[in-house]
């Protein structure tokens, strides 16, 4: 193996073990430098397999570039470098080392070329992710990452399974497009549908990323669910029963994060709902709605990461969380406030953002589909991400009542990574031919017509203000939001106390009746073989000849009849 095909992501994973070796500047330096380093690997890689080796009776092909890995091994690397930059003031080494892991299985994802490479590199990411979480230190983080950590896996236990059955069937380890129709496949999808975050079993998303630090947060968000929809995007191109995934994922999203008070779980559960207009549009299938759900992950990397780099500076310079104890941040905090506004409007679509170039080539997708149905339920939910992520978060976080709080910004490194983040927010809203290029098919679109740029500002303005109509009602109180997770967090230690009291009881009542029997034999045995008993006494030898005769005559008589 040479330089040349190198995987791009083990560049990340090997240097996560120098971190730890270096002090300050040093390691700052290199962690901002391993990065840049990969990125050049992805852009210098030829089209096709670089790398391809023999395991077992197969040939496994850990490197192989196209448009597509190169897009997301792109976004996973500026990402990587982004996230290091916020969070160079981190005190443990623990998270950043985990986190760089974390990315590089993530590009070692988009890089893979087989489903063996894609297994490996999916479990790295579990244990990784979890290393995130736990560095963060607390008890609500420990109970939070083992819950993380068996739920992925067993979504790998059950991706690895349907792999072993669809290889068995094809003899084919490569990874392409597949369709659900054999236990293989299907198990395949379900697989990458728990790391997509899809519902029933996406609680585990809003359940663990805010336990993680305030920058932990910022890298979690962006590596597991983008690796489930590029394989998705890579696997399953048009598979049908995606679209009603994705749409069920958008409402779900939308319901619950305007239920919370919780900033930073209502940017997790907005992860879900943002995701689900990436699942809808593999699900049409088409190369303009590939386009859009590649780019709408694309773009969502970056203005999510900015969301909960804004979050995540309130949380580091003030402490709180709810967004009942937040507010007039406004008055203290001004770039973190237009940092956090930028990331809103392009999660909301707003024109001369990137979510606007992005996710409206799926919108277009369904309408150029005929699929009336799909088209108004995106276009309905796109008035909802503006609700809840567009205005809920910055609103309640900076502006509403005035706290009292007056922290200041965060330091220079956490402003510089929203600055940066921000212009690439209204830098590809604002250009976006360049980045269409980085598609994985010609781009034919245009976003910027009058109708399209009307249509979205008469959406949004309409959102806004019935939101502020409704504001009574938006208001948070301090409660929780009950998700799926109410089953293995509450239900089931609840079953399990029942089952266990029962199983005592039974346990209890089997030994009493154990002993009192064993007890009771030993009475009689007392009664006929102890002190006068009829056993003990001494038996004359025609007594003795008797009994034996009529012993040996039962038995006779047993054999014979």
């Amino acid at each position: 193996m040479t330089f040349e095909s190198l995987p791009p992501g083990l560049i990340l994973v090997l240097g996560a073990f120098l971190l730890p070796l270096l002090r300050g500047r040093a390691r700052g330096g290199v962690a901002l430098l391993l990065p840049a380093i990969a990125l050049v690997q992805v852009w210098t890689l030829p089209d096709g397999p670089a790398l391809s080796v023999g395991f077992l009776d197969y040939r496994i092909v850990p490197v192989q570039a196209d448009a597509l890995s190169r897009l997301f091994a792109t976004i996973f690397l500026v990402m990587a470098a982004g996230g290091a930059l916020f969070a160079l003031n981190q005190r443990t080494v623990v998270e950043l080392s985990a986190a760089f892991v974390y990315g590089g299985s993530a590009v070692g994802v988009a890089m893979a070329g087989d489903l063996i490479s894609v297994f490996v590199f999916w479990e790295l990411m579990a244990v990784a992710s979890t290393l995130v979480l736990w560095s963060a230190g607390t008890a609500q983080a420990y109970g939070a990452s083992l819950r993380y950590v068996m739920m992925h896996l067993a979504g790998g236990v059950i991706l690895m399974v349907g792999i072993v059955a669809h290889v068995n069937a094809t003899g084919d380890v490569s990874f392409h497009a597949m369709r659900p129709e054999s236990l293989g496949t299907w198990l395949i999808l379900l697989g990458f549908l728990i790391n997509a975050g899809a519902p029933p079993v996406s609680a585990w998303l809003p359940d663990a990323y805010p336990e993680a630090s305030w920058s932990g947060m910022v890298f979690l968000s962006a590596f597991t669910t983008k690796t489930a929809v590029y394989v998705l995007i890579r696997g399953f191109p048009g598979a049908e029963i995606l679209v009603f995934v994705g749409l069920f994922m958008v409402f779900y999203g939308i319901i619950y994060a305007l239920l919370e008070n919780d900033m930073r779980r209502i940017l997790a559960y907005s992860i879900v709902n943002q995701v689900g207009f990436m699942v809808t549009g593999i699900g049409i299938g088409t190369e303009m709605a590939l386009n859009g759900a590649a780019a709408h992950a694309f773009t969502h990397i970056i203005y999510k990461a900015l969301l909960l780099m804004s979050a995540g500076s309130v949380l580091y310079m003030t402490g709180k969380r709810k967004c009942t104890d937040l507010g007039g941040l406004f008055q203290s905090m001004p770039v973190t406030t237009i940092c956090g506004i930028i990331g809103a409007l392009a999660i909301s679509s707003f024109p001369w953002t990137s979510g606007f170039v992005s996710k409206s080539m799926i919108s277009q997708a369904a309408a150029d589909q005929h699929l009336a149905s799909a088209w108004l339920l995106l276009t309905a939910a796109s008035a909802g991400v503006f609700l809840h992520a567009g205005i809920k978060f910055p609103w309640f976080v900076f502006f509403q009542k005035d706290s009292g709080l007056r922290p200041a910004d965060p330091p220079w490194n956490m402003r510089a990574a929203m600055i940066l983040f921000a212009a690439l927010c209204v830098g590809i809203g604002v250009f976006p031919e360049p980045f269409y290029r980085l598609l994985p098919f010609p781009v034919t679109y245009e976003p910027y017509t009058v109708p399209h740029v009307l249509e979205m500002l008469q959406l949004l303005s309409f959102s806004g203000l019935a939101f502020f109509l409704l504001l009574p009602m938006m208001k948070r109180t301090l409660t929780i939001t009950l998700d799926t997770d109410w089953i293995y967090r509450r239900l089931g230690p609840q079953l399990v106390r029942l089952i266990g009291g029962g199983l005592v009881a039974v346990d209890r009542t089997v030994r009493k009746t154990w002993f009192l029997g064993v007890r009771n034999v030993l009475v009689v045995a007392e009664r006929l073989h102890g002190g006068r008993g009829i056993f003990a006494r001494t038996w004359s030898t025609g007594d003795m000849a008797l009994v034996t005769l009529v012993l040996l005559g039962a038995s006779l008589a047993v054999f014979y009849f």
